[in-house]
């Protein structure tokens, strides 16, 4: 795995758009993250109230996303870049659950790749991380 000299949320970010932008892959992370922060929540519950059923639940909610969005990955131009380990696993996978893709949903870059006007796969760090995306007009190059 490459150094993350900017720290692991910048990274994310940057690659973000080139990794996420096949209209198939789009609505299954629009399903399955909120279905793994719900998990999340319920796996928290679980286990604060001793409750087997929730965090049960709540494990079989994170395992579906997981499945799912793996799916939607499978299908994009660019894959993400594999995991270094299990540490990696974890921060990267929550990092993108609770920060990265609502902040790509808030952003207006979701709705932008799913009309065609995300990033272009082919497009470099540089290009993407200048990019300006606003509901309803697009992607523009700053």
């Amino acid at each position: 795995m490459s150094a993350r000299p900017q720290g692991l949320l910048s990274w994310q970010w940057h690659g973000y758009a080139r990794n996420h932008n096949h209209p198939r892959s789009l609505l299954l992370h629009i399903v399955a993250v909120p279905m793994f922060m719900a998990g999340n929540v319920l796996l928290a519950y679980g286990v604060l109230s001793l409750s087997v059923p929730a965090v049960g639940l709540g494990v079989l909610c994170m395992a579906l996303s997981m499945m799912l969005q793996g799916r939607g990955h499978r299908l994009e131009a660019v894959r993400p870049e594999p995991f270094a380990g299990p540490l990696d696993v974890a921060q990267r996978i929550l990092a993108e659950q609770w920060i990265t893709f609502p902040r790509y949903v808030l952003s207006g870059q979701w709705w932008a790749a799913l009309h065609g006007h995300g990033a272009n796969p082919a497009m470099d760090d540089a290009n993407v991380s200048q990019r300006i995306c606003e509901p309803g007009d697009g992607c523009r190059r700053q």
